[in-house]
């Protein structure tokens, strides 16, 4: 069978996640619009018995690191470059190619480079024709293709050239599974999602989710996380007039859990202060951020 490592590279924003979510099938990944929403390294696996197995990762978004959080991130995407066999090389077609080309470039990769020009739908005159000819001449690109993933479109050719430039080899990982991370993982990530979704400037950017408990018991399961944010006024914001705001973020978290669980759910937040958290290697481990 095809087997190998899949990882997705480009600037903050271009769609890694939401392409990754389209190549398996599920949602693995958290969405905004917002810059920099994906922090780690989200392995996702997508199984056909006795034909493949892509392990397929989303990275951050490559920023120059203003703080210890964002050397972190950059240290999940040295480790992607390091492990992958085939990289997709993701840019808006409507973006800045000039500065998309620097980024592709400066990975320097050794492997096989798929670039993917991605919201064709949105291309303007003939802009997917004109990205095709740039990226095409660059020495890094073995492949360019053009995708919608709104509309559905070359999502299915995109898997087919992928598979053409993975080697036949064992498994790693079982067939049942889709990540090799843990669902408390991905609960925290929801939990981050709707404050990405509900708060505006700095919030989402200051704010991390731990999870500290999730019992399984008969009828549902209980869990409590910490939003951990770096001041008194964030709490506050947060919280909102009388947990207004605290109460949307569950409301809407519980929702897509229980999706993702399958079963019902018992959320309990708190928010808690922990001043620089973003800047503090101790505390970054204790939150999960190891790379």
């Amino acid at each position: 069978m095809k087997v190998g490592f899949v990882n997705i590279f480009g600037k903050p924003n271009a769609g890694k996640s939401t392409l990754l979510n389209a190549l398996v099938g599920e949602k693995m990944a958290i969405v905004s619009h917002k810059v920099q929403t994906t922090r780690h390294r989200i392995k996702a696996f997508l199984n056909k018995e006795w034909e493949y197995q892509i392990i397929f990762s989303d990275t951050p978004g490559i920023i120059e690191p203003k703080y210890k959080l964002h050397e972190k991130m950059m240290k999940a995407v040295k480790s992607s470059l390091e492990d992958a066999d085939v990289a997709l090389l993701l840019v808006e077609v409507n973006d800045n190619w000039e500065e998309a080309d620097k980024i592709f470039s400066s990975l320097r990769l050794k492997v096989p480079c798929i670039v993917i020009t991605s919201k064709t739908d949105l291309a303007k005159d003939n802009r997917e024709e004109e990205a095709k000819a740039f990226f095409s001449a660059k020495s890094y690109c073995k492949e360019w293709i053009g995708i919608s993933v709104t509309a559905g479109r070359n999502v299915d050719k995109l898997l087919e050239l992928i598979l053409k430039y993975l080697k036949e080899g064992q498994p790693f990982y079982d067939e049942e599974d889709l990540t090799d991370l843990p669902t408390k993982f991905f609960v925290g990530e929801i939990v981050r999602e709707k404050i990405f979704e509900l708060f505006e400037q700095e919030i989402p950017y200051d704010t991390t989710v731990m999870v500290n408990e999730f019992k399984e018991k008969s009828s549902l399961v209980k869990i409590q996380a910490d939003i951990i944010v770096q001041r008194e006024s964030q709490k506050a914001i947060i919280l909102g007039e009388g947990g207004k705001m605290i109460k949307q973020v569950g409301s809407l978290a519980r929702k897509d859990i229980e999706e993702f669980l399958g079963q019902k759910i018992f959320l309990e937040l708190f928010v808690k202060v922990k001043n620089k958290w973003r800047d503090d290697d101790f505390k970054l481990k204790e939150y999960g951020y190891n790379s």
